[in-house]
């Protein structure tokens, strides 16, 4: 529709009559008609282009028409002759056009080139020439601001697979190339982006149909439960014809339950054939648009008309003969469908589908751009020129200069409209309003409801553009009224992680568990995380637990019963000292230096008492004092047995005739023995304590569950050099004492320290490779147990058969018996 507001003799009054709704080709009705009007006063003309011959159906904004209009405005009502003006009655000041973008793009070809300012209520064409572009001031409000409306509607719902239908039009290309990839960026994909065969004449419908189920079929078998509908204001005739091409396929686009997103641009429209056809398909759809205000009298005004009392506008008769399904006895409709029209039909009695008698967002758009237009000519008029210059606008020329100072006070004007809402252009001659977000509603009757469940305000920031109602929101009933999900599969769960598919769009992906020791606490994580130090992993890998903190302490079971067997050990090697000391006069007690037994069993009572330090929290003197202690310790009692079996050597060796060992025997070589071996590990603890001492730690790693409080060693190479030393030391102990185990002898002390050195080797050969492989409070009890088990055996092999002979059989515990004979 374009449509023409020029200047006559009278001043320009109300505008109303210009909101007729059936002028609207945009209103259920499309018409594809263009029309002129030409305003004076309370007169409206109204004018069709073609014939009326030619039927409504037949013709779509085509461009040829449109030019031809546009040529038509410019020159005297009723003559046109091309190039002239022949009178300068009635010439036109400003130029409404829509709602299709084509005929804005078309009409510029010709009006630009007269300076004509031109308002655009409908989808705003993609002006390459950018010297036609100031010419236009847009009804329309950003298309920028509804498409982040439209982005932000999709992730508020993470609807992240989606699938696009647009109309093959040229507005549509950026789209396409812009919009699309912001999407993108933001996380959505697109299962299909499907253009809609373009509308032109009736006789390509069969074209439409075919392309119309091709893209039908990709919609059907779509995974997308959201596909967005950008387009015009006829996209909705395209639509109509998807659903009733899906009845034939058996499966009906209701019972689909797709949630189609509509921009702005799209209303509800159809052809006369199509008034019967379902809508339920639509129940559920969202769509962007505006939000008309009530305008007082609009209704009673519609009610108001009828084709006898408006002989003049020849557009409402063939309207009436569609809607009303009748024809005047005039017509050339079809006499074969329908009665005579009377003309008293009343409006209000047709279906919504056919017509409503609320204002839609395209009329209120159109309602505004009159009144814009008519506050600027008015302020325009009132302005203090010089009264030869307002003489001349009023009764003589309307010239360019006259259409540039209109644009610039179309540019400032800023009103509150008849509705009460304010309305002003920014900068890019844009209307500045913001969108509405409706939900369409279809009851039984088939009656179209659009319920306001949103808005996006243009002065908020990004992240708050959108503002949403959707407690108000009525879905597909396929949903259940349950939100609707649009994934290109099922969401990971938490515990899982997010992969890509090859081959698949990013939204696509797969879901592997989380690794041991991470979690995903969050649905669509690309990747886990690992818990703090402090916590593990539960079982489904979604959530982090502290860790207990642990060690070996007295009150469990473990550690009561090391202390218990130390503590008992303990006792005994006392008792076996006490023993020893009551009967230190005897043979047997003085047999293999009497000293050095005193000295093992006080090491051996030192070694059990030391297993106390490796039991409960660890402290920084228990730290210290434990791994010391226990190595000095056993270097003094190996030492001793070494001590000893030299002596049954050397003893030995002393009774042959001659020898010259009698000088080595006596205290001096014991004492030099024990204390050698006990200073050099004295001297290696030393280093270690100087260079890396071992302090309390917390091992938080070694257990999955548990933080086990523990005596770091400080410096592992040298807690290697201690038990090194201890271990070669025993070694050399067990190699002496085994050569020395078959001297002729009664009682030979050597064949017990074998045994004893052997038991200490095994228990210390295997507590390596047994210490390495456990972890917490475990590792410090298998070395209380090694300590415990390696004592006892030096205790048992040496002292249980001397405390035989001393308490059991006293009279082997002679000298006669002891000394022996060949």
């Amino acid at each position: 529709m374009v449509c023409m507001i020029s200047i006559g003799k009278c001043p320009l009054s109300d505008p109303l009559p210009i909101l007729h709704k059936y002028y609207h080709p945009g209103d259920h009705i499309i018409g594809g008609i263009i029309s002129q009007i030409y305003i004076f006063s309370n007169e409206i003309t109204f004018k069709k282009y073609p014939s009326p011959e030619l039927s409504a159906e037949h013709i779509h904004f085509t461009a040829s028409w449109i030019y031809l209009a546009s040529m038509e405005l410019l020159f005297r009502h009723g003559r046109f002759i091309p190039n002239f003006k022949c009178g300068v009655k009635n010439n036109p000041v400003a130029v409404i056009g829509g709602p299709n973008s084509n005929v804005c793009l078309h009409m510029a070809t010709i009006l630009c080139g007269y300076k004509m300012p031109q308002l655009i209520y409908g989808s705003a064409p993609v002006m390459k020439n950018k010297s036609e572009a100031v010419f236009f001031h847009r009804m329309f409000p950003n298309g920028a601001q509804q498409y982040k409306g439209i982005l932000q509607l999709l992730l508020h719902f993470t609807w992240t697979w989606i699938g696009v239908i647009t109309q093959d039009e040229d507005n549509t290309e950026e789209f396409t190339e812009n919009v699309l990839p912001m999407f993108s960026q933001n996380g959505i994909c697109f299962d299909f982006i499907e253009r809609s065969p373009k509308q032109t004449v009736f006789s390509e419908i069969i074209d439409i149909l075919e392309e119309g189920h091709k893209i039908l079929t990709i919609v059907l078998k779509s995974t997308a439960n959201v596909v967005i509908v950008h387009g015009e204001i006829h996209t909705m005739v395209t639509m109509r014809m998807f659903n009733w091409g899906s009845e034939f396929e058996n499966k009906p686009l209701k019972t689909l339950g797709k949630v189609w997103l509509m921009t702005a641009q799209v209303d509800f429209t159809s052809f006369p054939f199509q008034r019967e056809w379902d809508i339920g398909f639509l129940h559920g759809a969202l769509s962007f648009g505006f939000h008309p205000k009530v305008v007082f009298g609009f209704e009673r005004f519609l009610q108001s008309r009828n084709p006898t009392l408006v002989k003049e506008d020849g557009f409402i008769q063939e309207f009436w003969e569609q809607a009303f399904e009748c024809f005047f006895p005039s017509s050339d409709v079809d006499k074969i469908n329908g009665g005579i029209c009377t003309g008293k039909e009343k409006l209000e009695t047709l279906p919504g589908t056919v017509f409503e008698m609320n204002m839609t967002g395209h009329s209120y758009s159109i309602y505004n751009t009159v009144y814009a237009i008519a506050h600027a000519l008015d302020v325009m008029h009132s302005s203090q020129y010089k009264p030869s210059h307002r003489a001349k606008m009023n009764g003589g020329g309307w010239n360019h200069m006259n259409q540039h100072k209109l644009h610039h006070f179309l540019r400032s004007v800023s009103f509150n409209n008849t509705a009460g809402e304010k309305i002003s252009f920014d900068q890019n001659r844009e209307i500045e309003v913001g969108f509405h977000i409706f939900n369409w509603i279809i009851l039984q009757n088939q009656s179209l409801v659009r319920v306001k469940v949103g808005r996006t305000d243009p002065e908020a920031p990004s992240d708050k553009l959108l503002t949403l109602l959707e407690d108000a929101i009525v879905w597909p009933k396929r949903f259940n009224q349950a939100r609707p999900l649009s994934l290109c599969n099922n969401n990971c769960r938490s515990g899982y992680r997010k992969t890509k598919l090859e081959g698949k769009p990013f939204c696509c992906y797969a879901c592997l568990p989380c690794p041991g020791g991470k979690i995903s606490n969050w649905n669509d994580t690309d990747d886990c995380f690992q818990c703090a130090e402090d916590h593990y992993t539960n079982n489904n890998q979604d959530g982090c637990i502290p860790k207990v903190i642990t060690f070996l302490s007295y009150k469990e079971p473990l550690g009561t019963i090391l202390a218990t067997s130390a503590l008992s050990f303990s006792l005994i090697t006392v008792l076996i000292l006490g023993v020893f000391i009551k009967n230190q006069d005897t043979p047997i007690v003085k047999a293999n230096n009497r000293s050095l037994t005193y000295t093992l069993l006080i090491s051996l009572l030192l070694s059990f008492l030391c297993a106390f330090l490796f039991i409960g929290r660890p402290e920084k003197m228990s730290c210290l004092l434990r791994q010391i202690a226990f190595a000095i310790l056993f270097s003094l009692a190996v030492s001793c047995l070494l001590a000893k079996t030299i002596i049954v050597i050397l003893a030995f060796m002393a009774t042959k005739p001659g020898s010259k060992m009698r000088k080595w025997m006596g205290k001096r070589l014991v004492i030099s023995i024990v204390l050698s071996c006990t200073l050099i590990q004295a001297v290696i603890c030393t280093v270690w304590l100087t260079i890396s001492p071992p302090f309390p730690d917390a091992d938080m790693q070694s257990m999955n569950e548990e933080i086990v409080l523990e005596c770091n060693e400080g410096s592992t190479l040298m807690f290697c050099c201690v038990l090194g030393f201890m271990g070669s030391l025993a070694i050399f102990s067990f190699t002496v004492a085994f050569v020395a185990r078959k001297l002729p002898d009664s009682f030979n002390e050597a064949k017990f320290i074998t045994f004893s050195m052997l038991v200490f080797c095994s228990v210390w050969l295997s507590f390596v490779p047994t210490y390495l492989s456990t972890r917490g409070k475990y590792m410090v009890a298998v070395e209380i147990f090694s300590i415990l088990a390696s004592s006892v055996g030096i205790l048992g092999c040496i002292f249980s058969p001397k405390c035989y002979i001393i308490m059991l059989r006293p009279d082997l515990n002679k000298k006669e018996k002891l000394m022996g004979s060949k």
